[in-house]
């Protein structure tokens, strides 16, 4: 904490020697008097030379600007079409009024020119932002320069926010980079490349969908590269080397070329400092920048079986190294085709070290008889993960285009564990390995045609042929799932058990091979009639077809041989088969600020498995009902409304009647009866962006209502569970809620955010209705400044309180995180760069613990120079280890993970 309170008097001083600020404000009009809204105004010093401050008039032409006193400006204004002359004022330590009345320019700059001169042009739902208005010159990468542009964010893991919005694509020149992940362009496109950025709001890639669909949630990025980026390589080649408790390496080759006819990127990372570029959950998650197929209110599950491995980040792992590479080409040559693609391999090598205590449900209300599991872990993961992008898009004309994607999807993920395992009863040595080597390929098209300007049609179809092989592994101390494995006789006397199908043994060797296919086909064809220049129908039909196949078998592996369980409860061979054919209509219309678009879709459901010898078909009907309205307030203002019911239905892995292991004390058996959940989801959401006062504000809330909900009925004997899936009489409730307000005082920035979610349970533990609920709670209030000189700062304070409540055993968690980052610029090519975080993680009995990370670098690069270099040292404090809790139905648990211990590192680093 004193390294904050040492930061704050640094923070005050920095703000007290620019304490003494005048306004300067007006009006903006046109000769005839009328008001003129989104003018620029900017205020230069030293001949117009120094940008010092800028404004955008309101919807009431008024404008504000906050400068220095004492000082001579020339204030400047610009609008499209018009011109006013240039105002020279001496501003002493009052402030003033300075009116302009603008006037036609037949020598007006064109629009893409204009749009170069401003700090900020808003334009339609396009903000484009000149980069060197906001950047001091300390900026590394696209992330740097973002955190500082009004209305955006990036988030810790890298993604991209805007105005609460995440953004789906980013691009460069107008091509994709890495179409599907932010994270890859924040973190590896080089600051001193932009020229500009753009910020696409309610965009639509598709020229003929625009003004048809609802867009309303895309958010896009377009950066525009200096000129002297253009047709040349850049980028930059860093290498680094350090010591601590081992000695540490980094290589990272970054290299760029742009033209209008190709494009080439090439991104590589060898470190074991803990950055990892590529996660395994950024793998899992990442589309590839695929259109999603709208399915009508149909939602069909696939679960990708984890089984054996911890998704952990790589902030909490004792040690990481990885090896990355990425390459992303775009190629245009060809009139009316581009061709697109990218491939990204990432090896990654984990050590883990955690301590877990969990408390248990069980079917009492009381929470003094709950088991309590305290578990040491030490796991070792090594996991390679390939995937391979190509894309087409053919444009012969206007009225024509079709695009092909494919995207294919291959991994190697192994896991090795060691768990101590403390109940009160007993303390067991137990082993788990886990491996899977899953693999995908998807392909899509899509075509579009504009038959007249009436008539416009859509046809998209998705295909998806996915393997896994999850293969697993748990060796026990104690008899695994006693009454599953074995006959119990005697609760209190395991040896009276009668061991069929298990053998009984020293140490129980339990094995599942599990094999997993999936061959899914969608489809869906659109036909928009526009019939006014504010409304239009959607008519459309589509199916979705799918076929899964399920094997797995669970065995004994004993010293001289192999105890296979051959009983069908312990082996599953089972086909899926699911269809869903729908029509839907929708009717889209602007009514004043409204635009409304209800909809509606028919359903037929056919489901077919075929297991043990039997075949299960069930049919139904289902109309699903959907609703979307957005007021548009003012140009920056808009209030979104959205309702959809939705048939969730399950993949083969709930159906199958055999036991399956989802842990070492965790089994599971599916049911061939269940049937669809439904869902009821309903959202508000407020985005406000207003330029005049640069004041961001976004709300966001949604409620979910799941009827007939999939659940599990659970029997749980000391930490062992067995699951099965029914469809519960008692809906589920889910109640999120997010805001943030920000707002730009001069170089000073303020934010405040809040974010809490609700969600209510229902489930069967040992045949008795149970609830649990999690009430979590997010709290942020932060400043930070952008000087061009002197020291900057980063300054907040972060509150999460996180309420569990498992059928009456609750726990109560608390974090407070104040933070403190500084970036100072000093003599000529010095920068420090300095974070430091502070935990205090409480329950409401006591503090479980009290941590803090510092990190800081210090790098020097001459003026103008290619050359740069660095002294880095990460985690100063040498803290141990991090914390953290979790909630499911079963348990809610609080964890401790270990963290890489100090070290420093040196590093070089060429720019081209």
């Amino acid at each position: 904490m004193k390294i904050i309170y040492m930061l704050l008097l640094l923070i005050g001083a920095t703000w007290g020697a620019t304490a003494q600020k005048v306004v300067l404000s007006g009006k903006v009009q046109d000769e005839k008097g009328n008001v003129l809204e989104m003018a620029n105004v900017i205020a230069y010093k030293n001949s117009g030379t120094e940008m010092v401050a800028y404004g955008i008039s309101n919807d009431q032409g008024k404008y504000k600007l906050v400068v220095p006193g004492d000082a001579m400006y020339t204030l400047k204004v610009s609008y499209l079409g018009l011109t006013a002359d240039d105002r020279e004022i001496k501003v002493s330590k009052t402030d003033q009024t300075i009116d302009f009345i603008m006037k036609a320019d037949e020598n007006s700059l064109d629009e893409v020119e204009l749009v170069y001169e401003m700090p900020v042009v808003v334009k339609g739902d396009t903000v484009v932002y000149n980069t060197d208005s906001f950047t001091n010159g300390a900026e590394k990468k696209l992330g740097d320069v973002l955190k500082k542009l009004p209305g955006i964010e990036v988030t810790e893991n890298g993604e991209i926010e805007v105005e609460g919005k995440k953004v789906s694509k980013v691009m460069v020149e107008g091509k994709d980079f890495f179409d599907g992940n932010s994270k890859l362009a924040t973190g590896n496109i080089p600051a001193d490349a932009l020229d500009k950025v753009e910020v696409l709001r309610n965009y639509e890639e598709v020229d003929q969908m625009r003004g048809l669909s609802n867009s309303q949630d895309q958010v896009a990025i377009n950066v525009k590269l200096k000129e002297g980026k253009k047709n040349f390589w850049f980028g930059d080649v860093k290498a680094g080397a350090g010591v601590g408790n081992t000695e540490r390496h980094l290589v990272k080759p970054k290299l760029f070329y742009y033209n209008p006819a190709y494009s080439l990127n090439l991104l590589g990372d060898i470190n074991d400092i803990g950055e990892v570029p590529f996660t395994l959950q950024d793998y899992f998650n990442f589309t590839g920048g695929l259109r999603n197929l709208e399915k009508g209110g149909t939602s069909l599950d696939f679960s990708l079986d984890n089984i054996g491995l911890s998704l952990l980040g790589n902030n909490r792992a004792r040690e990481v190294a990885t090896k990355f590479g990425a390459a992303n080409f775009s190629y245009n040559k060809i009139k009316g085709l581009d061709i697109s693609g990218y491939s990204i391999f990432n090896k990654t090598r984990t050590s883990l070290l955690t301590n877990i205590r969990r408390l248990y449900i069980d079917n009492t209300p009381s929470d003094t008889d709950n088991t309590i599991e305290e578990v040491t872990q030490a796991a070792e993961q090594n996991n390679q993960i390939g995937m391979l992008k190509l894309n087409a898009v053919y444009k012969p004309s206007t009225k024509l285009r079709i695009d092909y994607d494919l995207l294919g999807k291959i991994s190697s993920l192994e896991e090795t564990s060691s768990f101590l395992s403390r109940r009160e009863e007993a303390i067991e040595d137990i082993r788990e390995n886990g491996e899977n080597k899953p693999a995908s390929l998807t392909q899509n098209i899509n075509a579009y045609y504009t038959a007249t300007t009436k008539d416009v049609f859509s046809f998209s179809a998705q295909h998806l042929l996915q393997k896994e092989i999850p293969l697993y592994n748990a060796i026990r101390d104690d008899i695994p799932f006693r009454g599953v494995f074995t006959t119990i006789h005697n609760p209190i006397d395991p040896t009276q058990d009668t061991f069929y199908p298990l053998k009984q043994s020293d140490r129980y060797d339990i094995n599942q091979e599990k094999e997993i296919r999936t061959n899914k086909l969608d489809s869906r064809l659109d036909y928009y009639r526009v019939l006014t220049k504010k409304s239009n129908l959607n008519f459309y039909a589509g199916n979705t077809l799918s076929h899964q196949r399920f094997t797995s078998r669970i065995f004994q592996q004993l010293e001289e041989e192999e105890n296979t369980f051959a009983d069908n409860e312990f082996a599953n061979q089972v086909t899926y088969g699911f269809l869903d054919t729908y029509l839907g209509l929708r009717y889209k219309f602007i009514k004043g600020i409204f635009t409304i678009n209800p909809g509606i879709s028919l359903h037929n459901y056919q489901l077919r498995d075929e297991q043990l010898g039997t075949t299960e078909v069930r049919k139904s009907w289902k109309l699903l009902p959907d609703f979307f309205a957005t007021a548009r307030l003012k140009k920056n203002e808009t209030v979104n409304f959205r309702y959809q019911m939705t048939a969730n239905y399950t993949d083969v892995n709930k159906l199958a009647l055999g036991y399956v292991f989802d842990s070492y004390n965790a089994l599971y058996r599916g049911n061939r009866n269940l049937e669809n959940a439904l869902y009821n989801d309903l959202s508000l959401s407020y985005h406000s962006f207003n330029m005049f006062n640069h004041t961001t504000v976004y709300a966001y809330a949604k409620y979910t209502h799941r009827q007939n909900p999939i659940k599990n009925t659970s029997v749980i004997s000391g930490i062992n569970q067995v699951h099965t899936p029914v469809n519960s009489n008692f809906a589920d409730e889910v109640f999120a809620a997010m805001g943030e307000f920000s707002r730009s005082f001069g170089k000073v920035k303020g934010k405040l955010r809040a974010n809490v979610n609700n969600a209510w349970y229902n489930t069967i533990v040992n045949g008795d209705a149970s609830k649990s609920t999690s009430f979590t709670q997010e709290y942020e209030i932060a400043g930070s400044t952008n000087f061009k000189q002197g020291p900057n700062v980063d300054i907040g304070y972060k509150l999460a309180i996180n309420e569990y409540n498992n059928n009456g055993a609750k726990n109560v968690f608390y974090t407070k995180q104040p933070y403190v980052k500084l970036e100072w610029q000093f003599l000529k090519g010095f920068l420090w760069n300095a974070s430091y975080n502070y935990f205090l993680y409480q329950n409401k009995e006591r503090t479980l613990n009290e941590y803090g990370i510092l990190n800081g670098e210090i790098s020097y690069q001459k003026p103008q120079g290619k050359w740069e270099y660095a002294i880095s040292a990460t985690n100063l404090l040498n803290t141990a280890y991090i914390y953290q809790d979790h909630f499911n139905e079963v348990y809610n648990s609080t964890s401790q993970y270990a963290i890489q211990p100090r070290y420093w590192m040196f590093g070089i680093t060429y720019n081209l």
